[in-house]
Formats: C-alpha cells, sequence, structure tokens
C-alpha cells in the first residue's frame, strides 16, 4: 500500500525542529509497514489547524482524491490527531473519517497509535472523538487567553489592531521584553492632519480632499491611492484625538497613550458638518431592483448598479452597469434585468418540470448518501426488537413459573416490574429511532417540494426585495459575464438538480456521493 504523510506545524517559530521529527517518525512508521511513500506525497506545511481556510491542507485532499479516483486504497499518515486538525466542526475531518470508514483509505496517527478503518469499534471511535475534541479545547483555551490579554490592553487603551494612517509601528527593546509602540509618522501626519484641516472648513467634499491630498503625495500604508470611503473613515475616526475605537467592541474606556495627531474640538468641528450634510442629503432615494447588491462586476471587481433606462419608443426598461468606480471601464454598458432573469428561469422551469415519481425515488437515493447512518439505525431498530423478545420469553417463562408454583406471587411482582420497566425502556428507544428515520425523510421532502414549488414561490414574490432574498437563497456567486448571469446552485438544490438529471449515475454511484468541501 501506498501512504501519504502530512507534517503541520502552526507557525514559522515551530517549523526549525518540529516538522523534521514528525517526517522521521512517519517514515520509520511506514517503512516498518511496508508502505510506499513517493517523493510528491511528502507533505510539510506551514499553517493553522484551527482555521477554515487552509490551501495547504487541501493540497494533501487533492493528492488523496487522485487515488480514490483510481481506486487505489492509500494509507494517510499524521503525527498526532493534533496534527490533522483543531477543529471538530472542520469538513474535511468528516470527510476524510468517512472515507476511511468506507474503506478507501486509512488513517494512521503515529504516535497516537491509532488506526481509523472499516475495522474500528466502538473504543476506537470514542477515542478518536476525544483526541479531536481535546485538540479544540487546547486552542480554544490559547484563545481564551489572549482575549483576556486583548481585554486589559483595551481598558488600558492600547491599541493592538491595524495602526492608523499617519502613525507607524515601532518596536521598543526593554530588556529581555520587545514592546510595540506607536508613534507619529513623519512623512505622512502633516497631510493626514490637513484632511481634518480642510473638511472643518465645509467647503470641500471627500472627492475634493482626496483629489488634492492624493496630488500632494499622500498613500496609503500599502502604497495605494486613497478612496473616497477612506478619507470618510479617517474623518470619523476619534483615534486621532486620543480615543480608540473599533467596530466589534466600541470605544475604548481609555484613551490611548499615544500622541494625539488633532485636538479633540478639531474632530468634533468636523463630525459637526459630518451630521449637517447627512442631514440634507443631496441624492434621490434609491429604487429598489431585484439584483440590487447582489451582483460584482467580473473585470473590476465593483458593484453592478441598476436604474431605469427609456427606450426610444418611450418604454421604460431596467438595465444593471458596472459602477467603474475604479475607473476601468472606458464608457457604462447596460444589460437588461430581464436578460439577466432568463437563466434564472431556465433553473426554475427544471425545478418544476421535476415528476413526483423521480421526487419519490430521489428521497430514497438521498438516503442512500448517508448510508452508515441508515446501516446504525437499521442495526440498532434489529436489536431492540431482538432485546424486546427475549425480555417477552423471559416474562412469559416467569408466569408460567408462578402458576407452577415454582415461585412466590412476591418473587412473580417483583420480577414481572423490572421486566415490564426493560419493556417500556425498549419501547421509547425504539420509538426514537422510528421518529429520527420519519424527520430525515420528512426534510429531504420538504427541500423538493420547496424545489418543485420553486418558480410558483419565486413569481409569487410582489417585492423586488423579496425575490432578491430568494435568489439569495438559490444562488451562488452569481455574476455577469458577456451580459448573461452565470452562477452555480446553492446547495442541497444543486445536489436534486444532479441526481434528477442523471438518475443511472446516482443508482451507480450509491452511497459515495460524499466530497471534500
Amino acid at each position: 500500500m501506498k501512504a501519504i504523510i502530512g507534517a503541520r506545524v502552526s507557525t514559522d517559530e515551530q517549523k526549525e525542529n518540529s516538522p523534521d521529527a514528525q517526517l522521521y517518525r512517519m517514515e520509520t512508521y511506514c517503512k516498518n509497514r511496508n508502505f510506499a511513500i513517493d517523493k510528491d506525497n511528502k507533505f510539510n506545511f506551514v499553517e493553522s489547524a484551527y482555521k477554515t481556510k487552509r490551501d495547504e491542507f487541501d493540497k494533501l485532499i487533492e493528492r488523496i482524491e487522485s487515488y480514490i479516483a483510481k481506486k487505489e486504497k492509500v494509507a494517510v499518515c499524521f503525527d498526532k490527531v493534533d496534527r490533522l486538525s483543531r477543529n471538530i466542526f472542520d469538513k474535511r475531518v468528516a470527510w476524510l473519517y468517512e472515507r476511511a470508514i468506507n474503506d478507501e483509505i486509512e488513517l494512521h496517527f503515529v504516535s497516537d497509535n491509532q488506526v481509523i478503518n472499516n475495522a474500528m469499534n466502538a473504543g476506537d471511535k470514542f477515542a478518536f472523538g476525544m483526541k479531536l475534541g481535546l485538540s479544540k479545547y487546547y486552542s480554544d483555551a490559547i484563545s481564551d487567553n489572549v482575549k483576556r490579554s486583548f481585554e486589559l490592553k483595551r481598558k488600558k487603551g492600547e491599541w493592538i489592531g491595524k495602526v492608523r494612517l499617519g502613525y507607524l509601528n515601532v518596536a521598543l527593546d526593554e530588556g529581555k521584553r520587545l514592546r510595540k509602540d506607536i508613534i507619529l509618522d513623519p512623512s505622512r501626519e502633516h497631510l493626514v492632519r490637513k484632511i481634518f484641516e480642510m473638511y472643518a472648513t465645509d467647503n470641500h467634499s471627500y472627492e475634493a480632499i482626496r483629489v488634492q491630498l492624493t496630488a500632494e503625495g499622500l498613500r496609503s500604508l500599502e502604497g495605494r491611492i486613497l478612496s473616497k470611503s477612506n478619507i470618510e473613515n479617517i474623518i470619523k475616526d476619534p483615534f486621532y484625538y486620543g480615543q480608540p475605537f473599533s467596530k466589534k467592541y466600541g470605544l475604548y474606556e481609555s484613551y490611548h497613550p499615544y500622541p494625539k495627531l488633532i485636538s479633540k474640538e478639531l474632530w468634533d468641528k468636523c463630525q459637526e458638518i459630518r451630521t449637517k450634510r447627512k442631514g440634507s442629503p443631496y441624492k434621490t432615494l434609491s429604487r429598489d431592483f431585484i439584483f440590487k447588491g447582489l451582483l460584482k462586476c467580473p473585470d473590476c471587481g465593483c458593484s453592478i448598479s441598476f436604474e431605469y433606462k427609456k427606450k426610444k419608443s418611450g418604454k421604460d426598461w431596467i438595465g444593471g452597469a458596472c459602477t467603474n468606480s475604479r475607473g476601468f471601464h472606458d464608457k457604462k454598458s447596460y444589460v437588461n434585468e430581464k436578460v439577466l432573469l432568463e437563466p434564472v428561469y431556465a433553473v426554475l422551469e427544471r425545478f418544476e418540470g421535476i415528476s413526483e415519481d423521480v421526487c419519490k425515488e430521489l428521497v430514497e437515493e438521498l438516503r442512500k448518501t448517508t448510508e452508515a447512518e441508515v446501516t446504525y439505525h437499521k442495526a440498532q431498530v434489529t436489536r431492540i426488537r431482538k432485546d424486546h423478545d427475549e425480555i417477552k420469553a423471559k416474562d412469559d417463562r416467569l408466569l408460567e413459573a408462578l402458576l407452577d408454583t415454582s415461585i412466590t406471587k412476591d418473587v412473580y411482582d417483583k420480577k414481572h416490574q423490572e421486566y415490564a420497566d426493560k419493556l417500556q425502556l425498549l419501547h421509547l428507544e425504539l420509538n426514537d429511532h422510528m421518529n429520527a428515520d420519519y424527520e430525515y425523510q420528512t426534510t429531504v421532502a420538504t427541500v423538493l417540494s420547496v424545489a418543485k414549488r420553486a418558480k410558483t414561490i419565486f413569481e409569487g414574490c410582489s417585492e423586488p426585495a423579496q425575490k432578491r432574498a430568494f435568489l439569495n437563497y438559490l444562488l451562488q456567486n452569481p455574476t455577469v459575464s458577456e451580459k448573461k448571469l452565470v452562477f452555480s446552485i446553492a446547495s442541497p438544490f444543486n445536489l436534486i438538480l444532479q441526481l434528477a438529471d442523471s438518475p443511472t449515475w446516482l443508482r451507480d454511484q450509491g452511497s459515495n456521493l460524499g466530497h471534500p468541501p
């Protein structure tokens, strides 16, 4: 059997020694078990196992998929369970576990001396679950300590976020302790101060300030030209007069200990002007449209806004075009809202065309995608019924013993009550399993019902906001390409169409429909 080995550390500081030690242990382990390791099957990366985004780990998943596609069983090795993941809710862990249970791969944890495969017993599964839980607890405990430390810093007014424009982070060497401090940026502080001074005159808009300060050389910390929203955010930020503020925690309890770039009076004057301008808007309220706020331009990433247009005949139509706020396009190119809706209606009609017979078949086929749960359910029902029959037989024999005067009435009553209690518990347990099976089928049937009536529901929405909410529920990553709406269908509706369109493929696949996220 071939092996894939993965050595992971969380930070660059750990990279010096830990990965080599992990690789040595796993290579020795594989050699002792005659597992072959190709050079391309060694993965060594620095990445947190606590976060959802794990690009390096996904490369390892892709390699595993290639072996599964060839129906070649492979041993996937990690040093310990916590090298696999510190997040029990990571879908990749569930995917690997299912592949191992289905005998497509084996998971080997070298230092933990544990193998995950289709031969696991209940104790092995419990041990694996405990190790995953303890790994997450360790990370959560560290996270709690960091949060408490940051909370203390906020109480002191110490800034823990990204440094503001007009300031710089510097490192202060205090003996063995390295501490970060914040100072004024000598190359930018006068330009940032000028933003407040110009706005306080009430003679300059955000755009006018942006243009003038850009001409004078003001750039972001990354070297980019500032936008109008950047100018507005600077003017709103109380950090510049000494009061730290964050969107998550609001105003800090204390003023910060760093140099103040402006006075509180200048900041208050700017807020007074902002409030006055906000109270007397010069733009009319925008109208609501079905795709409002849903679409981005694939070329420049700006939003696609919609408005009413007039044909030569005088008839109104709704058109959408890129806002071009970044100046990427030469001119606006509008696309008709009705044209964008055409592929949406095509999908809705596909749902509407699913027959009742196919719906019934899909309920059963979708049940097969959770074969492990179904098998467990059937085994539990069989066990309960067997236990029920055995206890009932014992109770019958007990009654015969009473009638034969082999036992006294007191002995019979005590034992009969014991059997009756056990039978009652078995009845309750059986009902729980039957209800769980019924609830699963009901949920699947409900999703199918919504899908089949999707066109009726969409057309029944009287307001654009309602139609937009429905599209948000159904569509995934919608965008516009060559004046056409391009999107994928959100789960689980994509699976319904996939299965309804390919019933032969569905029956061939059985329960192996899972795939990594």
